[in-house]
């Protein structure tokens, strides 16, 4: 039987399928963001020794057919190629929350909605506001509004990690759903927001592939010799168009489907469902974007200029300084908020288990920006801008705050979280499944 959860309790703990699949989840989630973290300190000190130069050149070196207008940086291929892959996997999850998942459902997908749109909104606008008063009526500095927004997953996954916090059930499904959220509307934003020229004719050519990749999965046809030309094909057409090839990768992934084909009438009715193409791809795909290309990304771009007056001229951009506000102070009040103002509303209460401090902390945790931040941020000011660097320091920076302060307050719960933890461990009568998981049901 799946759990129906109280529609007057926040924050509830998910089911046991859904928390299995939430806990695989975050497993590699961890292990890419720690490795993510890896990558963007090695970029940091090796852009800062006496060989730094040997990093932005190694950056910059420029590869690719200039005739089909491909002749993209290290960095570029990075941002433009290898964060496809990462969007694609995006898809793919919010193909599944949208289907079978938490959004499925309007009583679940309220709350963390109505969480992520507070915690894009309200950044943006204390970002505008403190770059509209300090600087000084700079044209272009609005640009970067959308950087603060996004939410890094792995980062904060990756801090959770090295605290060693066991969050509840329920948060930990609050914190996923809230990031894939967060990553619709960051790619809204790219698409709508980002695209400076647009070629229509490349766009319309970029349907086709995205039709005939459609065509196939639908059939589950999975043949990556078929699958794999079609899905480059759309991306060098989306990014000839002028949209960025990030897009083509979330649009790819939303076509796959994400329920397991019915077995004909021979089939075992006992037998475990097949796994459905979705989750095939993202078996073989996740640990990929995980694990090899969000890190080699932050390794481009996040090799900023720390020493020799890169930080003091960083703490005067009024940029960089409303980057880090945003991220540090605007993801409170935004997920935070919206979360209380969600609660008044429905006159509904958090889970028995939890308290408002919890909320409180997963809510500095979301004000860790990193992969997407880094993105909108080469996007709003383009590389060479003297914002471009001063904003990725200011990311770091932001992040790292928004960490430590997440910190002090998820670990004056800790040993709370760690009983909760135990209970969903326990299973007394040894059937796989934790008797807590049972009783919900029951309930």
């Amino acid at each position: 039987m799946t759990k129906v959860p109280n529609p007057r309790r926040l924050l509830t703990r998910s089911s046991w399928p859904e928390a299995q699949r939430i806990a695989g989840a975050l497993r590699t989630e961890t292990v890419g963001g720690s490795l993510l973290l890896v990558a963007a300190l090695v970029a940091i000190v090796w852009a800062n020794t006496p060989w730094g130069d040997s990093y932005f050149a190694l950056r910059d070196l420029t590869v690719g057919p200039a005739s089909w207008h491909l002749d993209l940086s290290l960095g570029q291929w990075a941002s433009d190629g290898l964060l496809a892959v990462f969007f694609f996997v995006a898809g793919l999850e919010l193909k599944r929350e949208f289907v079978v998942g938490d959004l499925n459902q309007p009583a679940k997908a309220a709350l963390p909605v109505a969480a992520a749109a507070c915690g894009v909104a309200m950044p943006a606008v204390i970002f505008v506001a403190i770059a509209g008063t300090i600087g000084n009526g700079e044209s272009g500095l609005l640009r970067g509004w959308a950087i603060p927004t996004a939410t890094d997953i792995a980062f904060a996954l990756a801090v959770l990690a090295v605290l060693g916090t066991h969050l509840p059930s329920g948060l930990r499904s609050f914190l996923l759903t809230l990031a894939v959220v967060d990553d619709l509307i960051a790619i809204t934003i790219i698409a709508l927001f980002y695209t400076d020229s647009l070629d229509v004719v490349a766009l319309l050519l970029a349907l086709v592939p995205l039709a005939l990749f459609g065509f196939l999965v639908q059939r589950r046809i999975d043949r990556w010799w078929l699958l794999v030309p079609l899905a480059l094909l759309a991306w060098g057409l989306v990014h000839a168009s002028g949209v960025h090839a990030t897009v083509a990768g979330v649009v790819l992934g939303m076509l796959v489907p994400v329920r397991p084909r019915q077995g004909g009438q021979h089939a075992d009715p006992h037998a475990p469902p097949a796994p459905s193409l979705a989750e095939r791809f993202e078996e073989w795909l996740h640990p990929f974007s995980a694990g090899f290309a969000v890190p080699v990304f932050a390794f481009m771009a996040a090799g900023v200029h720390v020493l020799g007056g890169g930080f003091t001229d960083a703490l005067r951009d009024p940029a960089a300084i409303a980057v880090v506000c945003a991220l540090v102070i605007g993801k409170v009040i935004g997920v935070f908020g919206g979360t209380w103002a969600f609660s008044r509303f429905t006159r509904a209460q958090l889970d028995s288990d939890l308290a408002w401090s919890d909320v409180f902390g997963l809510s500095l945790l979301a004000g860790i920006g990193f992969t997407v931040s880094l993105l909108v941020g080469e996007l709003a000011y383009g590389a060479g801008s003297p914002h471009d660097e001063h904003v990725k320091l200011a990311i770091l920076v932001g992040s790292t705050l928004a960490a430590l302060l997440a910190a002090v307050v998820l670990r004056r719960r800790n040993r709370i979280y760690r009983r909760i933890h135990e209970l969903e461990q326990l299973d007394l009568d040894a059937d796989g499944i934790p008797d807590v998981y049972q009783r919900d049901d029951e309930d």
